[in-house]
């Protein structure tokens, strides 16, 4: 596979995890990278194993110049919609990157179609996640972060399987939804859930 791009200066990779899921959270990261300290093996982090995304997301937490993770709910996607909700995360995350590091992205470089809305210049890239790197990592973040929330979201409602799906619409997830009913954490708005609110 040929290397991802690294973007000039002090881009800021923007990517998002959870927007597919019928429960819990949308989760967007932001990622500047130190070229200085560049990272191997970055990559979309749907094409990773979990250990994988595991060990590389702890490189970029020690060895990123800045980065930050932010979500949106079930209850704020149920209220504005997936796609408003995801922007949202994701413009969480650039705030949370300012603030918590101090460090003005030159510019930003948002994984899909859609971009937010900034006080910086801003780029939706196509696939960025499996071309520029700064967004491979946001996207390692973003899905490892996610991942562990669905994790304690078993342990506290074990009857859905979210530790294996983490909340996707899998035949088994359809199937707890069935017998149990909807929890806290679906989103009523997506079709799977409003079906069962309604009968």
């Amino acid at each position: 596979m040929p290397a991802l791009l690294q973007a000039e200066g002090l881009a800021c990779g923007v990517d998002e995890a959870g927007r597919g899921p019928l429960a819990g959270p949308v989760v967007a990261a932001a990622v500047i990278l130190d070229p200085r300290r560049p990272i191997a093996g970055l990559d979309d982090s749907k094409k990773l194993s979990s250990e994988r995304r595991l060990q590389l997301s702890a490189r970029i937490r020690l060895q990123a110049l800045a980065w930050a993770v932010a979500e949106a709910s079930a209850s704020e996607i149920d209220r504005l919609n997936i796609l408003q909700a995801t922007l949202l995360a994701m413009q969480r995350a650039v705030c949370g990157l300012v603030e918590r590091h101090g460090v003005l992205p030159a510019q930003i470089l948002v994984d899909g179609q859609h971009c937010p809305s900034f006080a910086y210049p801003a780029q939706a890239v196509i696939g960025g996640d499996g071309r520029i790197c700064q967004i491979a990592a946001a996207s390692i973040l973003a899905k490892t972060v996610r991942d562990a929330g669905m994790q304690e979201l078993h342990a506290t409602h074990p009857q859905y399987g979210f530790d294996r799906h983490k909340g996707y619409p899998t035949a088994a997830h359809l199937r707890a939804l069935q017998e149990n009913g909807p929890c806290p954490q679906h989103r009523r708005s997506f079709a799977p859930v409003a079906r069962l609110l309604r009968a």
